[in-house]
This record gives C-alpha cells, sequence and structure tokens, in this order.
C-alpha cells in the first residue's frame, strides 16, 4: 500500500513552489525516515532557484520537480533492518553532506572531499550528484524525508528544532574556526559578521576562547547588537567608513591571527581582500562565504608572508555531534538566535521573506 505525504516541490525555475501529495519515503538497510519537523531556510534559496543554472551550470540542481530543503531537524519514524544505534523518537538533525560512503575520504571522515560531495536538498558540486540525487530525493521541505544514517545528529533536550534547522550554517563557521587551529587568547577578523555565517562564526569564537573578534558588515545597529554579546572581547567596523585593514593595524600593528570570510556569493570580492591584508603574518585566513568573483591579489605577499588560505565547506557529521553536546552542556547559547517560522504552505512567502529580519540574528525555518 503506498503512503502519501506532503511536500513543497520545484517545478520549473522562476516559478513559484507548488504542494503536491507525494509517495512517502520507506526506511532500508543503514537508511532511516525522519519525520520533519523544521527546516532551516537558507538566505540564498532564492538565488539557487532562480539563477544557479546560469551561474553555476557545472553544479546540478536535483532533477526537478525537486523537494528542496537544506537544514531539516525532526523526529525519527523509521529506521531500516541494518540500523542499530538509531531508534523511532529520537530527537535529530539530518546533515544534508552526502558522498559516495565507500572512498578513501569518505572513510577517513572528510566527506566533503568525497567526488559524490552533494548538499541534499539544495545542489550538488558536479555531474556525480545527480546519482546522489536518485538514491535521496527527499529535502527538508517535506513532511519526512530519507536519509543514510551517517547524516544523523542526535540532538539535546535543550536545542529546539528550530534552532537545530540551523546547525548546518552554524556548523559551517565552527568547522572553519577548527581549520585554523588554537584559538585560545588569539584575535579573529570575522568579514562579514552579521549575517548568517558570521552571526554563528561569532558565537563559537567566544566560546572557544577568541580573546578579541574584529567584526566588519555593512550595517551598525546589527554589529551593535553583535557587540552586546562580549562588549569587552568584540570590536565592530562598519566597512562604510573605512579600509579594514587598516582598521584592525590600528588596534594592533602586527595585525589579526586570524580571519573567516563570510561573505555571500553576490558581495564585492575586493572587501574580502581588504580584510585579508589586516591578518598577521603567518597568518590564516578561512573562505566560508564563497563570494562568486576571481580575486587578484598580490602572490608575493602571500609568499613572504607564509599566509594560508584555506576553503571550507559545510560540516561533518562528526562536528554536528560536537555541536550539539556544546548545546547540551550549555557552553553554546542559542538562545539569541530569533526563530521566525512558516507553515508548509506558505513556503513561497517564506523564501522571498528570508531578508526581512535582524540579519544572522533571525532564524528562518519551515514547519512542514
Amino acid at each position: 500500500m503506498t503512503i502519501m505525504m506532503r511536500a513543497a516541490r520545484l517545478h520549473a525555475v522562476n516559478e513559484p513552489m507548488r504542494i503536491d501529495d507525494v509517495e512517502k519515503p520507506m526506511a532500508a538497510g543503514t537508511d532511516v525516515v525522519v519525520e520533519v519537523k523544521a527546516c532551516g531556510l537558507v538566505p540564498n534559496l532564492a538565488n539557487v532557484l532562480n539563477n544557479w543554472e546560469t551561474w553555476y551550470p557545472h553544479q546540478p540542481l536535483p532533477p526537478k520537480p525537486a523537494i528542496f530543503g537544506l537544514d531539516p531537524a525532526g523526529v525519527v519514524h523509521q529506521v531500516g533492518d541494518q540500523v542499530v544505534a538509531i531508534k523511532p523518537g529520537d530527537r535529530v538533525y539530518v546533515n544534508p553532506l552526502r558522498s559516495c560512503g565507500a572512498c578513501h575520504a569518505c572513510a577517513s571522515g572528510q566527506q566533503m572531499k568525497c567526488e559524490y560531495f552533494t548538499f541534499n536538498g539544495y545542489f550538488g558540486f558536479n555531474r556525480n550528484s545527480l546519482e546522489i540525487f536518485k538514491r535521496y530525493p527527499e529535502g527538508g521541505f517535506a513532511q519526512f524525508m530519507g536519509a543514510p544514517q551517517s547524516a544523523i545528529v542526535k540532538i539535546p533536550d535543550n536545542m529546539t528544532f528550530p534552532q537545530a534547522a540551523r546547525m548546518g550554517y552554524l556548523g559551517t563557521a565552527y568547522s572553519a574556526l577548527k581549520k585554523l587551529g588554537i584559538l585560545a587568547g588569539k584575535s579573529l577578523i570575522i568579514n562579514g559578521a552579521t549575517g548568517t555565517l558570521g552571526v554563528g562564526a561569532t558565537l563559537f569564537a567566544l566560546s572557544m576562547g577568541v580573546s578579541r573578534i574584529y567584526a566588519v558588515a555593512r550595517g551598525k545597529p546589527l554589529l551593535e547588537k553583535l557587540k552586546a554579546l562580549s562588549p569587552n572581547r568584540i570590536e565592530i567596523l562598519s566597512n562604510l567608513d573605512g579600509e579594514v585593514a587598516d582598521w584592525v593595524r590600528s588596534k594592533d600593528p602586527a595585525g589579526a591571527d586570524f580571519m573567516v570570510d563570510c561573505l555571500g556569493a553576490v558581495a564585492d570580492v575586493n572587501a574580502m581582500k581588504d580584510a585579508m591584508t589586516g591578518v598577521k603574518r603567518g597568518g590564516r585566513i578561512v573562505n566560508i562565504g564563497g563570494t562568486g568573483s576571481d580575486m587578484l591579489f598580490n602572490t608575493k605577499w602571500w609568499m613572504d608572508n607564509s599566509m594560508t588560505l584555506i576553503g571550507s565547506a559545510w560540516v561533518s557529521t562528526a562536528e554536528g555531534m560536537e555541536i550539539a553536546e556544546l548545546v547540551r552542556s550549555g557552553a553554546l547559547d542559542l538562545s539569541v538566535l530569533e526563530a521566525r517560522t512558516y507553515p508548509l504552505d506558505r513556503i513561497n512567502e517564506a523564501i522571498n521573506g528570508v531578508a526581512s529580519g535582524n540579519g544572522g540574528f533571525t532564524n528562518y525555518v519551515l514547519e512542514p
């Protein structure tokens, strides 16, 4: 007997999503089915739905009609017969990172380096992702979704489903900060600090012992809101008021120890270049915003100053587990995130309303 569920699906680019009745997934083998309670709305989702096939044709979207939804959280509904450590009723986050599961990168816990690396419910990184979309067609904009057990992060009771639906973006910032090395007592530039990634990076930087944060963005009201999180450790600058590197070096002539760049796809790449030059000799710079433009900078500066430039995409399931434990223990407080929730029937309103709140402090969530 076929059991149906409701899902929001994109049938064609530049058209609104439609609410359809589709077949509910069934769990088998090492897969699970999760009843979705909340799914985060990506700030860049409207661009992906309307422009991605033109901007990045080498990074395929799921075949249409497609169920999007990148950051789902919910309750385990059913488990396959090979699943032993997860049971129905578990409260979970579903990591949308998919990979082949069998290559060296996957076996070593570095699925982001797999040739089949795919954002389930969003887009793929090469044509191999089409094979992943066949196997896992549901994103989080549906009542139920299938996923491999390797994608499941159990969440603590003190983490709400809307908070868990921010896990991917929080985790992207957390994973980037881990790549910088020991952070205790260090200084850090966060470029694009008031966006979804930037607020997450700030919260983790504070919890991981960064002594001074140079927070850079455009809007002053949100910068002031960010500074209020820790007035003695956070310095703020609107990049409309001057060059980032000059400002940082006015505070510390040597420059900052590290930098995380959180600027989005359509940001001016020169703003990233400016902030980079505020990092001291031997510093590390991690890019997680994905500004979609070529950048020219002096490679001799890079060599002479022994700089390290790192690209970091998303978060591993293991890192998601670490975040869940930080929340459970109280080391990370997500209460500053303001949830703005929408029912499934208002999916198109939700997509168009993502930029209407308090920057990265507002958590936009669909509740199927």
